[in-house]
């Protein structure tokens, strides 16, 4: 049987998923929380930990990156799976570096909540159309080699993607024009395979190119 913990400050939402997780087979909902500070203390009561916790980003009081980081911290054998109806590079970015290890829109079926959940299981990770596989899975592995072909500016540019400033606001601050960034943005897609913001900085992490 595979235990799921449950955080989002939406009761009706929590309920719905709640009971389509209890209809998986092998599945069920052992811990349900309003927030990350109510799923941290239920936690640290529990008589047997969950072996996954799905988290919602936006939550009062302790939101999701805290509340996923909190959780890895304590708990590094609980997987995190992330559940949001935000699906913008950014989000994906900061739950992953918070220690997620899968990240799922709410509007998905109800089916790819289940492959999500059997995937960071089984495979230390999970990945959709939002998230590259290969590159998640590099991540959670550790692997730590740069291209060779990567210039110093490049790798300027890969560290400021893993945070919160725009691109404009990352010409900026490399004193650069947006044309320039651009630029160094299509290079690094093409040299390192990857066609997003989540995956120039799912690489930077991997590399160890920010904290």
């Amino acid at each position: 049987m595979i235990h799921v913990a449950l955080a989002d400050d939406h009761a009706i939402l929590r309920k719905g998923v709640a009971e389509i997780i209890s209809t998986f087979d092998g599945m069920s909902v052992v811990i349900e929380a309003e927030t990350g500070k109510e799923l941290l203390a239920q936690l640290e009561k529990a008589h047997r930990l969950p072996d996954v916790c799905v988290i919602d980003i936006n939550m009062p009081e302790m939101n999701g990156y805290d509340t996923t980081a909190a959780v890895r911290r304590q708990w590094p054998q609980v997987k995190v799976l992330a559940l949001s109806m935000f699906d913008t590079d950014l989000n994906i970015i900061k739950m992953l570096r918070a220690g997620a290890n899968g990240y799922i829109l709410k509007d998905n079926d109800p089916e790819d909540l289940r492959n999500a959940i059997h995937g960071v299981l089984q495979h230390n990770y999970y990945h959709s159309e939002l998230v590259s596989g290969r590159l998640l899975h590099q991540l959670h592995a550790g692997e730590d080699k740069i291209a060779t072909d990567i210039n110093e500016k490049e790798l300027q540019f890969l560290k400021l993607c893993c945070s919160e400033l725009t691109y404009k606001e990352i010409a900026e601050q490399m004193h650069l024009s947006p044309r320039t960034i651009d630029g160094y943005r299509e290079e690094l897609f093409e040299k390192l395979s990857v066609t997003s913001r989540t995956g120039l900085a799912m690489y930077a992490m991997r590399a160890g190119l920010t904290n």
